[in-house]
């Protein structure tokens, strides 16, 4: 690097000329390649000396040179002569010298027998002879010193960025160690720039009780004295639980917006490596660091990836790398006291592996459970997510969250980001509610395929399978309310029919039977069509006999199985050969999933067959406009059978039948 002044408004200002080294190495190795293969200018034939001799007494030959310490000679041949020996050169006259080389052994007398040749021509034909000893010095040398060269600078280019860092720590200018071999147990964690965080807990919607929990947190280590006045105890971790995509590490992100303690950052996956003991020495490395910067937060994502149940591999594998870093782990957490201010949070998806040592109070003392969001929360989400588009004036957000059931943070992340390209494809200035509503559309059934061949047999056959669906779900008061049907083809499926489900937390035997008389309507509207069913329902029948050994097997709503569950929370059943059941349970269990889906069955046969002109009817607007609503369904149909209404007919039903009963004279 050189410098250089240069006035700058009247005062000298260095500017720094940085040279980059990389040009130098290109450089060396060019030149190194030039000399080893670019020196070759002509392609000599190797040829006997009993040829050469001929080729002497022919006077075809200009210039012999001969090395005598390598006992090697080099032949030019008259130009003249050349095309004698095109053959030899694939047809071709060579345009560069030597033509032919020759090899003779360490008796042979180059002065006699190269005198006695020139000897039987005519002084016009006389060959001229060069013999010398070649100097092999730089040839050696350039042999012994190519091999080290090279692995230097293979050494150079592969790890000099990452050598830089040599003793650097997790945030530090080392951090990440990488492939360097005396950086490769230093822990990989990063250490939070706050200027670069820009995600606070307003960034945050939804989420209630997990943001206050980790609020409280964040809290603590700013004001300590407040808790501590009280006799409190910092906790010492939180585990962050939930379904993907419900904003686990984004919630992490705010905490190191927030607070004003450094905050390291680490993937579980970080501390699995093949070598043996780096995992459990970036763990050391770790919290080592942590230490000397308390208070501090350390954020472990995936914690999973190291935090599995131990023992589970026994006789499946031999490397207990990962159970040697759990130990560590483990160690490390509860090995520091409760005044250190290093928090731990941590985040995952699969709670129901981690081994039982982690999740002990101690460690992690707080299971922060973050849920699918709720129609509030998704409205709050809608709103952060809408702020940098372009939004119609009269768009109703209150809307899109009703439409969005069971959607996560990152599912209406992602409807937000396709809205506004769908509004972009179609050239409009702003985004409206039908961009978003085919954003969902996408997003839960895939890209229309519009050039789908479909022929007017299989179309019609869709369209009955789907009004079936339609017309059991309107009928029946615990399904799902019905908000439209098409026959566009989306992904994988011919058609669908969307619903708006209720969000319960709870299902009842009759809400879980009208759901599956609603799976299987499809399959048996064909049947009463068709006279037989088709491949269209492997999906609904899949969903249906779940369903259906799920209320047998977990939910206990079987009465000869009776009121057992063979559901494993914790996962430790898989690794196990043996069913906790007999196999005469077994049999009875899979009699009764049969008996409710033949029950299930006919129950919608007799419903669809009962309402078969309405079905049909709907069956026919449905290929007549290929998209039909709750709307059109209602216009066929009538209002939606709803449960309040059905329990209401039927407490009005056992009045009057009372009432009667109270007039009939006694007898």
């Amino acid at each position: 690097m050189a410098q250089n002044k240069k006035k700058d408004n009247g005062q000298d200002k260095v500017v720094k000329i940085r040279i980059n080294l990389s040009w130098l190495y290109i450089l060396l190795i060019g030149g190194i390649v030039w000399m080893l293969f670019g020196q070759k200018g002509a392609n000599p034939q190797k040829i006997e000396w009993a040829e050469v001799q001929t080729m002497f007494t022919a006077g075809d030959i200009k210039e012999i040179h001969f090395v005598r310490n390598d006992f090697k000679g080099s032949i030019t041949v008259k130009p003249d002569c050349l095309y004698k020996y095109e053959d030899r050169f694939g047809g071709m006259v060579p345009t560069k010298s030597p033509h032919f080389i020759f090899l003779v052994s360490s008796k042979f007398d180059a002065e006699k027998e190269f005198a006695e040749l020139n000897a039987k021509l005519d002084a016009d034909n006389q060959v001229k002879v060069i013999m010398e000893n070649e100097s092999k010095a730089w040839t050696q040398i350039l042999d012994w010193l190519i091999f080290p060269i090279m692995l230097i600078l293979l050494y150079v280019f592969m790890f000099r960025g990452m050598t830089r860092g040599m003793g650097g720590g997790a945030g530090g200018p080392g951090a990440g160690g990488g492939m360097n071999p005396f950086n490769v147990g230093k822990a990989t964690g990063k250490l939070a720039d706050k200027t670069k965080v820009n995600v606070t807990f307003k960034d945050v919607a939804g989420m209630y009780g997990a943001k206050e929990e980790v609020m409280e947190i964040v809290d603590f280590l700013k004001n300590p004295k407040k808790y501590t006045a009280l006799g409190g105890k910092i906790p010492k971790g939180a585990l962050l639980v939930g379904p993907p995509g419900t904003g686990k590490t984004l919630l992490a992100k705010a905490v190191a917006g927030e607070a004003n303690v450094p905050f390291f950052s680490i993937s579980g996956s970080d501390f699995v490596e093949m070598f043996v003991g780096v995992g459990a020495s970036r763990v050391r490395d770790l919290f080592a660091q942590a230490k000397e910067k308390a208070p501090c937060i350390v954020f472990i994502d995936e914690i999973d990836a190291v935090g599995r149940a131990r023992g589970k591999n026994v006789g499946f594998s031999s490397n207990d790398e990962r159970e040697n870093t759990l130990n560590q782990l483990l160690t490390e957490m509860d090995g520091f006291g409760s005044n250190s201010g290093v928090i731990v949070l941590a985040a995952t998806n699969r709670a129901d592996i981690l081994d039982k040592a982690l999740l002990r109070a101690g460690r992690f003392d707080r299971q922060i459970h973050v849920e699918l969001p709720e129609l509030k929360e998704r409205e709050e989400i809608f709103k952060v997510h809408m702020r940098g588009l372009k939004v119609a004036a009269d768009f109703d957000t209150e809307f899109m969250s009703k439409h969005t059931p069971g959607f996560s943070g990152a599912d209406i992340a992602n409807v937000c980001n396709e809205a506004a390209l769908t509004a972009a494809r179609r050239g409009k200035s702003e985004i409206d509610r039908q961009d978003f509503l085919d954003a969902v559309d996408r997003i839960i059934g895939g890209l229309e395929r519009k050039g789908s061949i479909i022929t007017p047999q299989e179309k019609k056959s869709i369209a009955h399978h789907e009004a079936g669906h339609a017309v059991v779900s309107w009928l029946l008061p615990h399904a799902n309310p019905l908000f439209k049907v098409t026959l566009i083809p989306r992904g994988s499926a011919l058609g669908a029919a969307w619903y708006l489900p209720e969000e319960r937390k709870l299902w009842t035997r009759s809400q879980m039977e009208d759901e599956m008389c609603s799976l299987i309507g499809g399959r048996v509207a064909e049947e009463i069509v068709n006279g037989e069913p088709s491949t269209g329902a492997q999906n609904d029948l899949e969903r249906l006999t779940q369903m259906a050994y799920g209320m047998v097997q977990y939910y206990g709503m079987s009465d000869k199985v009776g009121n057992v569950s063979f559901y494993d929370s914790t996962g430790a059943r898989g690794y196990e050969l043996i069913k906790p059941y007999s196999e005469k349970t077994a049999e009875l269990m899979d009699a009764e999933a049969s008996r409710i889906i033949t029950e299930i069955h006919d129950k919608t046969r007799a419903l669809l067959e009962e309402h078969k002109e309405g079905f049909l009817q709907v069956a026919a607007l449905l290929l007549e406009k290929e998209v039909i609503f709750a709307d059109d369904v209602e216009k066929i149909l009538g209002p939606k059978v709803k449960a309040d209404d059905q329990s209401a007919e039927a407490e009005k039903s056992t009045e009057t039948d009372t009432e009667t009963n109270e007039q009939q004279p006694e007898s």
